[in-house]
C-alpha cells in the first residue's frame, strides 16, 4: 500500500473533505518514520514546522500519510494562495509536460514565458510602459533587482529596514534584518548594504507614518548619502519580521524621498502579492506605485517562479545577456502562473481575502478583549498576525508564543510563527479555505490560549 491509499478522497483540491480530522496522535507512526528518514538523509539545517508526512492537499487542509488532516493556515508560506492543487493549474501544468519540459528561454524562447511577462505588466501597480524578467524564487528576483538598479543608476549603495527579510543567499541575507535562524555564521555578506528604522506602529510610539519617514530618510542621508544610493528596498506589509503594516504616509514619503533623489524604489512583494493582502498587490493599498517589484511564492500556485517588474527604462538597463538563469522562467511553472493569474482574476481573490480578514480580525479581537496577553492584531487581508507579550511590561513573549504554535500543530492546525522577536502568530490560509475550517482552527487556537 502506498502513502497516498490512506487519503480518503482522491487527490486534487476540491475532492478531499474539507475538514479536521485526528486519527493518530501528531506525528503518526507514519509521518515517524520519514521524519526518521529525513534525520539521516537531509541535511540538519533544513528544518520543518510541522511533523508530518504531507500526502495531499486541497482547498483548507492538507492530508497526511497516517490518515489525519489538519487545517492548513500557512499556504506553504504563502504560496498556495489560489489553493493546492487547482482544477485549472493541474490541467494547465498537465498539458505542458506533455508538450516540453525545459529548452531554457535564453537558448529556445517560448511563449508563455513572454505571456507570464505580458501579464505581471498588466497586473502591477502603475499604467507606465513596463517589462518583466523571470527567476526562480524570491532571493533570486531580489538579488536581480539590486543588479538592474546598480546598473541603471550607476551607484552601489542599497538600503533595507529594520525586521525586514529579503531571502537566504549571500546578498539577501545582508538585506535580512534578522541574525537566528537566516544570517547567524554565514558571513561574511554582501557590502554596500544599509540598514533604516521601519514604521512599527505598535513598538515605535505611535509615530505618524510621515514622521518615521523623516526619521528613515535621515538615517539613509547620513550614513549613505543619495548619491551613493542605488536603491531602497522594502516590503510594503513586512512578512518574516512580523506581518508590520506601517503608519499611512510612511511608505509615500519614502517613495517621493526616492524620487526626488534617483533612487529606485523597490517593493518587495513576494510575500504580500497576488491577492493576498486583499488587492492583487499591497502597494496598491498605499496608493504607491514602485520602480520595481519583485514576486515570487503565489505567482504559480506552488511551482518554483519569481520576477522582476518595473519601469521599463530601468529594467532594459542591463546588458543582453545580464539577466537570466538556467531554470529561469521554467515552462511548466509559466503555465501554472497563467493558470493561476487567470483564476486570481476570474474568481475576485482579492475580494475572498477581504472577507477572510473580516472572519479572522473579528475572531481574534474578540479573543484579545479577554486576553492582555494578545498585544497588537495586525495586517491586511488572508495576511493577519497577532503578537503575543508579556501583559506586565509589554515586552514579546515568544516562548508562548512557540507553545501555542505547538499546540495547534498536535491538534491538526498549521500555524507559522514569525517576527523579529519570534513572538507572532501569523494566518496565511489559502483563499480556497472554507469559512468553517477558519473559525474550527481559531477554536483549536483559542483552547491553547487558554490552556497556557
Amino acid at each position: 500500500m502506498t502513502a497516498i491509499d490512506t487519503v480518503a478522497a482522491p487527490v486534487g483540491g476540491p475532492t478531499l473533505p474539507q475538514e479536521r480530522r485526528l486519527v493518530t496522535e501528531i506525528p503518526g507512526p507514519r509521518s515517524q518514520e520519514l521524519l526518521a528518514r529525513k534525520s539521516a538523509a537531509v541535511a540538519a539545517g533544513v528544518g520543518h514546522t510541522a511533523p508530518i508526512e504531507a500526502v495531499a492537499a486541497g482547498g483548507g487542509v492538507v492530508v497526511d500519510a497516517d490518515g489525519n488532516s489538519l487545517i492548513d493556515l500557512g499556504s506553504g508560506i504563502a504560496v498556495t494562495t489560489v489553493g493546492n492543487a487547482h482544477p485549472r493549474v493541474v490541467e494547465a501544468v498537465t498539458a505542458q509536460v506533455a508538450q516540453f519540459t525545459h529548452t531554457c528561454f535564453m537558448v529556445s524562447p517560448y511563449e508563455s514565458y513572454v505571456a507570464v511577462a505580458e501579464a505581471l505588466n498588466r497586473v502591477t501597480p502603475g499604467d507606465h510602459e513596463k517589462k518583466s524578467a523571470l527567476f526562480n524564487s524570491g532571493a533570486e528576483a531580489v538579488e536581480n533587482a539590486i543588479k538592474i538598479a546598480r546598473k541603471f543608476t550607476k551607484k552601489q549603495a542599497v538600503v533595507a529596514f529594520d525586521h525586514g527579510y529579503h531571502g537566504r543567499t549571500n546578498l539577501t541575507m545582508a538585506l535580512t534584518a534578522k541574525s537566528m535562524p537566516y544570517k547567524s555564521g554565514f558571513g561574511p555578506f554582501a557590502s554596500e548594504v544599509y540598514r533604516a528604522p521601519m514604521s512599527y506602529p505598535f513598538r515605535d510610539g505611535g509615530l505618524s507614518g510621515a514622521d518615521a519617514a523623516r526619521k528613515a530618510i535621515s538615517v539613509i542621508e547620513k550614513q549613505v548619502g543619495a548619491e551613493n544610493l542605488a536603491a531602497v528596498i522594502i516590503e510594503p506589509i513586512q512578512g518574516e519580521g512580523g506581518f508590520i503594516v506601517p503608519a499611512d504616509g510612511f511608505l509615500e514619503h519614502l517613495l517621493r524621498w526616492c524620487r526626488s533623489n534617483d533612487v529606485v524604489f523597490i517593493a518587495d512583494e513576494i510575500q504580500t502579492g497576488f491577492g493576498r493582502t486583499g488587492a492583487m498587490f499591497a502597494s496598491e493599498l498605499f496608493g504607491i506605485v514602485p520602480d520595481l517589484i519583485t514576486t515570487a511564492k503565489g505567482i504559480a500556485a506552488g511551482l518554483p517562479l519569481a520576477a522582476v517588474t518595473g519601469r521599463a527604462d530601468i529594467m532594459d538597463a542591463a546588458h543582453a545577456g545580464g539577466l537570466g538563469g538556467t531554470y529561469g522562467g521554467n515552462p511548466i511553472a509559466c503555465a501554472a502562473a497563467l493558470a493561476a493569474i487567470e483564476v486570481f482574476e476570474s474568481e475576485d481573490l482579492p475580494s475572498r481575502a477581504r472577507e477572510i480578514e473580516t472572519l479572522l480580525t473579528g475572531r481574534l479581537r474578540d479573543l484579545q478583549a479577554s486576553d492582555p496577553r494578545i498585544g497588537d492584531i495586525r495586517g491586511r487581508g488572508a495576511m493577519i498576525a497577532v503578537e503575543f507579550v508579556v501583559p506586565s511590561t509589554g515586552d514579546p513573549d515568544g516562548t508562548l508564543t512557540s507553545a501555542i504554535a505547538k499546540a495547534c500543530i498536535a491538534q491538526g492546525v498549521i500555524v507559522l510563527t514569525c517576527g523579529t522577536y519570534g513572538n507572532v502568530i501569523r494566518f496565511l490560509p489559502p483563499l480556497s479555505i472554507p469559512d468553517d475550517l477558519l473559525h474550527e482552527g481559531l477554536d483549536v487556537i483559542a483552547a491553547a490560549l487558554a490552556a497556557h
